[in-house]
């Protein structure tokens, strides 16, 4: 079952949030240590979820939190915006960055993995958004996240930023002004 959680209910969920990042991030060939998790769930989690457009969506099985991806509206002045404005051509930034839904972490604990949970919630995260470009940044080596982008319809803007990360762009057509 996938949810819809309001600001307010994503920060009291954080702990099982982080736990899930652990689960997914932790994992063999992510390697993030258990103290990257605890900042996400105490420090990311209540930042982002004042950000405008915030959107937090979850899977459960039997009550237990198995999945979660998330974003918002991205504007320039923010850190991960104006990290990849700098590394992409004028142009590109012109385009693409601004008012753009910022996909943040898409996340899977590692016993559902592989079943297509990432692709529902990813559609499920894109549903009904007022954002005319979604942009993200994954891996620049073939994994699962980056084929299930591309898969959903994802382009690749720039194959390697720099630091490991290609930014994926997706074109959601929406007229300005919605």
């Amino acid at each position: 079952m996938i949810d819809v959680l309001a600001p307010d209910e994503a920060v009291h969920a954080a702990p099982e949030l982080g736990a899930v990042y652990l689960s997914a991030f932790g994992a063999p060939g992510y390697d993030e240590e258990p103290a990257r998790a605890e900042e996400f769930a105490t420090e990311q989690i209540p930042l982002h979820s004042q950000r405008d457009d915030f959107k937090l969506v979850v899977s459960r099985d039997a009550g237990k939190l198995t999945g979660f991806a998330y974003g918002f509206t991205g504007h320039r002045g923010q850190w991960w915006s104006d990290r990849v404005a700098a590394a992409v051509s004028p142009e590109l930034a012109d385009e693409w960055i601004g008012g753009h839904f910022e996909v943040v972490e898409l996340a899977v604990v590692v016993e559902a993995q592989g079943q297509g949970l990432g692709a529902e919630l990813m559609a499920a995260l894109m549903t009904d958004l007022p954002n005319r470009k979604a942009l993200l940044t994954t891996f620049v080596d073939d994994r699962p996240a980056p084929r299930l982008y591309r898969r959903m319809g994802w382009k690749v803007l720039v194959p390697d930023l720099g630091w490991d990360s290609a930014l994926y762009g997706l074109d959601l057509g929406v007229p300005a002004g919605r």
